[in-house]
């Protein structure tokens, strides 16, 4: 037997509860194996550890809905406890077009046409490249999808990666040991998951490997199953990389791959792993790539201009080393 200190979070203690501690009676009536004492925003649950995962999944269900539909009744309070209103959620989330809803019960929707296309190609596809400028919603919007499936138990864990290439800094001669080294280069991926599960419960589902942030490295020899996995900043992989990263694939596998073309970090920028895969992979079954622009970009609006000035630029700079190549035969 183990005992869990479980907190009630975003929502007053007396809606779990109820009047006079009526739902929480309910708890334990389905429950009579656990030991159920609350005080506050915590309870305490003492019993097998697998009643215990049960009894946590169910009232962080209950959580969710009532933050989504703002009140539940006694009927359908007893109905999420029973697993019949599992699905409560999920049509909800089809019907206002949200793919989760975050922290604070805030929908997390598509905001842009390549971004829905990314939700729906989803559904149809394995392996999906997005690929384009920054500020376009690829990364939050993979990790939205990502947080979903496992929330909806379309798979077991999700693992987020990100080759660690040194763009423009020096990272043997940054402080701390490796971690703490390459926490910077992953911290996006952090702040995009912060938004979606609360801060304590996704602690401990990076702490149970159910959630796994690393570099691209340490995805070698192994083999991916049951798992949501999205390689960010891949135009920053080596051919040998990506390829690496593709066949790790295993059974009930998701991968998203995301990247940027216009800021390859790599030299020589053509031996960029992400720009030979969206060449010789186009057109397989179950491989989609969606190729977002500036239209897709959601950040300031300066972002867009920014963008646009510098392939400007970048299509001079071409153009003027052609011109010398010319001149020089």
């Amino acid at each position: 037997m183990i005992e869990k200190v479980i907190y009630i979070e975003g929502i007053e203690p007396v809606n779990i509860y109820g009047v006079k501690n009526v739902r929480l009676d309910i708890l334990k009536n389905y429950y009579p194996k656990l030991k159920i004492v609350a005080r506050g925003d915590e309870i305490k649950v003492k019993g097998e550890e697998n009643l215990i995962f049960e009894f946590e999944e169910k009232l962080q269900l209950i959580v969710e809905c009532f933050l989504k539909f703002k009140k539940l009744s006694n009927e359908e309070f007893e109905a999420l406890i029973k697993g019949e209103g599992e699905n409560l959620l999920r049509r909800k989330e089809e019907t206002d077009g949200a793919i989760i809803y975050g922290n604070n019960a805030r929908p997390i929707k598509a905001r842009t046409i390549n971004q829905q296309k990314l939700v729906d190609e989803y559904d149809t596809n394995d392996l999906l490249f997005a690929v384009g400028p920054a500020g376009s919603g690829k990364t939050y919007t993979a990790i939205a999808l990502a947080v979903r499936a496992f929330k909806n138990k379309e798979v077991k864990r999700i693992i987020l990666t990100r080759p660690a290439v040194e763009a423009g800094e020096n990272l043997g001669f940054l402080p701390g040991d490796l971690k703490e080294k390459l926490d910077p280069y992953l911290r996006p991926l952090y702040d995009a998951l912060m938004d979606m599960i609360h801060p304590r419960k996704l602690a401990e589902l990076i702490e149970n490997d159910i959630i796994e942030i690393a570099p691209l490295a340490y995805m070698r020899g192994r083999t991916l199953d049951n798992a949501f996995v999205i390689l960010d900043e891949a135009q920053n992989t080596t051919i040998n990389q990506l390829k690496m990263f593709l066949t790790r694939m295993g059974k009930n596998a998701k991968f998203i791959v995301n990247g940027d073309t216009t800021q390859i970090d790599l030299r020589p920028k053509h031996n960029s792993g992400l720009v030979q895969a969206m060449r010789i992979l186009k057109g397989i079954k179950s491989i989609s790539m969606i190729e977002f622009d500036e239209r897709d970009i959601i950040r300031h609006h300066l972002v867009k201009y920014i963008v646009n000035a510098y392939e400007k630029n970048l299509d001079l700079d071409e153009n003027q080393v052609n011109k010398n190549n010319n001149q020089k035969l």
